[in-house]
């Protein structure tokens, strides 16, 4: 049984609506998932899983959620080379910059995207949500 953690920021719920998908999407195919807020995480928690799905939505000049998210996410980066990852989150404007830069760094440090970044235009549609099922299906 793969162990996969889901890893996200909401501060509307819209993400937190894409993150429970990715969550059941991962425990349809049998996957072991444990969510954590990003206070919560740690680099010293990458190695117990075997995939991880993060979820932060777009904020500002569309950048990840810089109080909480983006220092926890600097500090897993370098620990995610070779791992199962997957991107999710909501925008309420733009073209969706802030997943593209992410997937860039997410490739830059050797992870393995599962599939492209799932963004949501605020409230996340039933397309969006699948696509999170999906996700997490894929990480298991």
């Amino acid at each position: 049984m793969s162990k996969v953690a889901v890893v996200y920021w909401s501060g509307s719920g819209n993400t937190q609506m894409m993150a429970d998908a990715v969550e059941a999407g991962a425990k349809d195919k049998g996957a072991e998932v444990s969510v954590f807020q990003a206070v919560d995480f740690s680099a010293d928690k990458v190695k117990d899983f075997d995939g991880i799905a993060f979820g932060c939505p777009a904020m500002g000049a569309e950048v990840l959620e810089e109080s909480e998210f983006e220092p926890m996410f600097a500090s897993v980066e370098n620990s995610l080379a070779g791992k199962k990852i997957g991107l999710f989150g909501s925008y309420g404007w733009g073209d969706g910059e802030w997943m593209r830069d992410w997937q860039d760094r997410v490739n830059g440090v050797g992870a393995n995207l599962v599939t492209d970044g799932v963004m949501a235009n605020n409230t996340p549609d039933d397309n969006a949500l699948g696509e999170c099922r999906a996700l997490g299906g894929y990480l298991a």
